[in-house]
């Protein structure tokens, strides 16, 4: 395997020159910068992180924490944090926290002692105080998801309870007063904002009284989850006309279900989903969903991390994201 002392003696330059093209000293003319540059390639040679982070006192690694990366949203997240930080010359290192208050903080101590130059934390376990401490222990941390008092600069985040009303407000509006919502179990603001989106908006058009109740259930947020929770509704409801689910991948899992026993959507059933992931566009039919623009977000999210990282004015840009309803495939006028 080649050393920088091979690099250096192939090029016939010192192991100062090679170490300063390795950390972009702008000190180095081009010529000698590029000559380098080809004898490594040629040498394979590969400089060693660590040893970069030391000599350049900065680290190339942006940290991410995430619930789950084998989720479809968190893995589009990082995806999209991934495309900012390569064109920076940055790599990724991950963490997960499952939604889980001890596995949240192990991810983001982990990563701020591995010195990751930037931050991005999607956290709903852990209360606003533990996660401003940590903001306050690394300078260069933005939250994604999440509005903590006080570090508005550094949050980006979704209206979930609009997204949630809208949704519910347009199964109405196609004549649906039987309208099921199907939620994630985890106790989190997520799940509380949608649910309260759901329920305001059969309120508000008075869709609810004795002979509309409420009708709701909740379970893991993946595609079995939103199996399950279908498939108990429709064993106490059997006259719902509509479902509206926590996200896309549970409202796959209500279409199995519904499927499974000879329920045809949307003609006896319309569901509507949230996210607008990928999986929504594929489903047959295809899924209406509140469009989360995680694109834009996680870009987001990633340049400001950057940024404060690097001591660079941010982006004047708002945190705050407004969702929308795209309509597809699976809903349609009530029959009732």
């Amino acid at each position: 395997m080649a050393t920088i002392k091979d690099v250096a003696r192939h090029a016939g330059v010192s192991v100062a020159t090679v170490s300063r093209v390795i950390n972009g000293s702008p000190l180095t003319k081009p010529d000698t910068a590029d000559l380098v540059k080809r004898t490594m390639r040629e040498l394979g040679y590969r400089p060693n992180a660590a040893a970069r982070t030391l000599v350049s006192k900065r680290s190339l690694a942006i940290g991410v924490v995430v619930a789950d990366v084998s989720d479809p949203f968190f893995g589009s997240l990082v995806k999209y944090v991934d495309n900012v930080a390569h064109k920076q010359g940055h790599h990724l290192l991950i963490g997960n926290g499952y939604h889980e208050a001890a596995r949240e903080k192990q991810a983001i101590e982990s990563l701020i002692q591995n010195q990751v130059t930037a931050l991005i934390v999607h956290s709903k376990a852990l209360d606003n105080d533990t996660l401003r401490a940590y903001a306050q222990e690394h300078g260069a941390m933005v939250f994604i998801n999440r509005l903590i008092p006080g570090l508005e600069d550094r949050c980006i985040y979704l209206d979930n309870y609009h997204g949630a009303f809208l949704a519910t407000e347009h199964l109405i509006e196609q004549g649906h007063r039987y309208v099921a919502y199907i939620g994630s179990s985890h106790a989190i603001e997520d799940t509380e904002q949608r649910q309260q989106g759901y329920e305001d908006a059969l309120n508000t058009c008075r869709v609810t009284d004795e002979t509309h109740p409420v009708m709701m259930a909740f379970d893991t947020p993946e595609e079995t989850g939103g199996e399950r929770a279908m498939a108990a509704l429709l064993e106490e409801n059997d006259s719902l006309s509509a479902v509206f689910c926590y996200n896309d991948v549970m409202a796959a899992g209500a279409i199995t279900a519904l499927t499974d026993r000879g329920y045809r959507v949307p003609e006896d059933v319309s569901v509507v989903g949230f996210d607008d992931s990928l999986i929504a566009r594929y489903l047959h039919p295809k899924l209406t969903s509140v469009r989360y623009p995680i694109e834009e977000m996680a870009e987001l999210a990633a340049e400001q991390a950057i940024a404060l990282s690097t001591k660079q004015p941010m982006r004047n840009e708002k945190g705050s994201y407004a969702p929308t309803l795209i309509k597809r495939n699976s809903v349609t006028k009530s029959s009732e």
